[in-house]
């Protein structure tokens, strides 16, 4: 058989098994204007027999439609317990475009992967963000200001999930002056001043911070075995079709070992 033939179309990773799909970026955030992008972000769960192969599906697929990007979910769920900043706020984006029975479960989990470990790694991030600015202003004698913009976005989600354990990602009533920023209209002092009040905030919130000191790793891990099963058991009557003497393919779906009854 054609090598080729076997490799597993990644765009119908997306088309067909995609659980979860949200808008991400500004327009998630509460900062789009007239010609801000649309950026799209989502989960798909890769068919349980894809793993059975040498070569495993992709952890992550860009596209196929512009400025879509998408995590296969066992990478997500990996990412979010490492408290990415990027992937929990994809799972708190206030604009849902689609959600199937398994991507609301997940949807359900969201405070599982909430932990002060977000401290750090928000922390981490915003720093090497502020370094890369302050690099621009530098070279250039001003900085990026959306990116500028951005990270005063993210310092104040992180500052409020610590204050409160929730993840809120529109910047409601700071619209306004966070498109100053944007716009260029604020200095980069009074830039920098803004930015290290809220990283003193979110160091003073994280000591009594009401978010447990670690996710609940058992309670995705659970998650993510029931949905690798039902997958299993779901493509196991096709399999046995193609197959029907393989006892290998029985004994995975069903937790034997080969040989084993």
């Amino acid at each position: 058989m054609d090598s080729e033939a076997l490799e597993p179309d990644h765009e119908a990773l997306v088309r067909d098994h995609t659980i979860y799909s949200c808008v991400m970026g500004s327009r998630a955030f509460g900062l789009a204007t007239d010609t801000s992008d649309t950026d799209r972000r989502g989960v798909f769960l890769a068919p349980t027999p894809l793993f059975w192969r040498f070569d495993k599906p992709p952890t992550h697929v860009e596209g196929p439609a512009e400025e879509q990007f998408s995590w296969e979910l066992e990478r997500f769920c990996a990412l979010a317990l490492r408290a990415n900043p990027n992937i929990l706020e994809c799972l708190h984006s206030p604009l849902v475009e689609y959600a199937d029975d398994t991507g609301r479960e997940l949807l359900a989990l969201r405070e599982a992967f909430l932990s002060r470990r977000a401290h750090d790694t928000f922390a981490r991030y915003a720093l090497g963000q502020r370094k890369k600015l302050e690099a621009d202003v530098r070279r250039h004698g001003a900085p990026r200001w959306k990116h500028a913009m951005h990270l005063l976005r993210l310092l104040m989600s992180s500052r409020d999930l610590l204050r409160t354990g929730a993840l809120t990602i529109d910047v409601g009533e700071q619209r306004a002056p966070l498109l100053a920023v944007k716009r260029g209209e604020v200095s980069w002092p009074e830039v920098e001043t803004w930015m290290s009040r809220l990283a003193t905030e979110a160091d003073e919130a994280a000591s009594r911070s009401p978010l447990p000191p670690e996710p609940d790793h058992a309670r995705v891990e659970d998650y993510l075995i029931r949905v690798r099963r039902a997958s299993a058991l779901q493509a196991a009557p096709q399999a046995l079709q193609t197959d029907p003497y393989d006892e290998r393919v029985q004994g995975v779906v069903h937790g034997r070992g080969v040989g084993q009854r």
